[in-house]
């Protein structure tokens, strides 16, 4: 597993070209030159891995588009020791931006074989999140919650009543809802029974599947 000077260099382009699509958020794109994100593709993909491209990872699912995972991260305003639910592990490169940032995270995978996989990688490169697990994203952790903040890393045709149940007062929870394309939504808690609601444009993403495991 190589990083090398040149991979250095392709992440501080990256950074730059998400700047000048708008990504303010300094201490993101810090992040984004430091994770190695050839490492979380398939080989065959390295020479394109700091295109801002979203690839195939297995298991019909995708690695985000840098600029995507930016997004979503700077819609966190990500503090230190930020309890994190991640819905959609995938790769794990969404995780370890979240983990850099200095979040706590919980993710949650649901396909089997994502799972293993990125189980594996995460503490290879020296990112360790709080808890990985394999199951169901449309019913969150009710055992580890509330979180501060929820992300969900694919599109879902309306937002899960347990995710929001499962955030903290002033809490946010970002994700992409519709069906073919998806608009990027952030609900923030303001109290036990009220959300407010903003909407930031469209995206696209694998759909978020419910009960496959």
């Amino acid at each position: 597993m190589k990083d090398t000077n040149k991979h250095q260099g392709l992440r501080n382009q990256l950074a730059k070209v998400l700047e000048e699509k708008g990504i303010t958020d300094k201490n993101v794109l810090e992040v984004i030159k430091k994770i190695p994100r050839h490492l979380f593709l398939n080989s065959s993909f390295e020479d394109f891995a700091y295109q801002d491209k979203a690839f195939p990872i297995g298991a019909g699912q995708t690695i985000s588009q840098p600029y995507t995972v930016a997004f979503q991260s700077q819609l966190l305003e990500v503090k230190k020791d930020d309890k994190i639910l991640e819905i959609g592990t995938g790769s794990g490169y969404q995780t370890a931006v979240l983990c850099l940032l200095g979040a706590k995270v919980y993710s949650i995978e649901r396909q089997n074989e994502l799972f293993k996989t990125t189980s594996l990688l995460l503490p290879k490169l020296g990112i360790r999140p709080k808890h990985l697990s394999f199951g169901d994203g449309y019913k969150g952790l009710p055992n580890h919650a509330p979180f501060d903040s929820i992300i969900v890393t694919a599109g879902a045709p309306i937002i899960p009543k347990p995710l929001m149940a499962q955030l903290k007062i002033g809490g946010k929870l970002v994700i992409p809802v519709g069906d073919k394309d998806q608009v990027m939504t952030m609900l923030i808690r303001k109290n036990e029974t009220q959300f407010e609601k903003h909407e930031f444009g469209d995206f696209k993403f694998v759909p978020l599947l419910e009960n496959k495991n």
